[in-house]
């Protein structure tokens, strides 16, 4: 199956023409300003560069959700054009997964939470730690939490800042990911 199969032709070209129109019109009078002045030809370059970049981690994120929804390799490779082995290659996770082992039996329950992204992640961590849940773990797309009899409070956050939250009581979950790393801790029972 190639992409071809999936796009019709109105839709590559539009897809491409919105694209154009994203990186000209990211910046005022870029597109009027080319034929007269040269230096604007940067500009060009470091809008195209960005959305180069967008491009890249949304096909990142959907070879992912392809992958987390059961689609094979040799399907995501036929799709990107390239071989089962190139596509793993480029798109598997680099980073250990930090997703835990299974339950033990008898052990608490774990769940997962999914579909979730960087823009709403933390907010179904906040329902779910509500309701006696924390993280365990997590993936592309994905939270895992166990049941607890306490309620949780979640943190991400940006560059290393282990010495103080530890210092605070908050536990590191999984060993990180660029660029943020999750933290959590027990909130104290309300004094009654």
């Amino acid at each position: 199956m190639s992409g071809a199969e999936l796009l019709g032709p109105q839709e590559v070209s539009r897809i491409r023409e919105e694209i154009a129109s994203a990186v000209l019109g990211a910046t005022d009078g870029l597109a009027e300003s080319l034929d007269s002045d040269p230096e604007e030809y940067l500009r060009l370059l470091a809008a195209a560069r960005v959305g180069a970049e967008e491009s890249s981690r949304l096909l990142r994120e959907a070879v992912q959700g392809a992958r987390s929804a059961g689609h094979s390799w040799d399907t995501v490779g036929g799709l990107l054009g390239v071989s089962r082995q190139a596509a793993q290659q480029r798109f598997s996770s680099k980073a250990p997964s930090a997703t835990p082992e299974p339950g033990v039996p008898g052990g608490p329950e774990h769940r997962v939470i999914s579909p979730v992204t960087a823009f709403d992640e933390m907010a179904e961590l906040e329902a779910a730690a509500r309701d006696g849940w924390h993280l365990v773990g997590y993936g592309p797309f994905h939270l895992v939490v166990e049941a607890s009899d306490l309620v949780w409070k979640h943190r991400r956050v940006f560059g290393a800042q282990r010495r103080r939250l530890k210092a605070e009581g908050w536990t590191q979950v999984g060993p990180g990911s660029f660029p943020w790393r999750y933290y959590k801790r027990p909130v104290a029972p309300e004094p009654t």
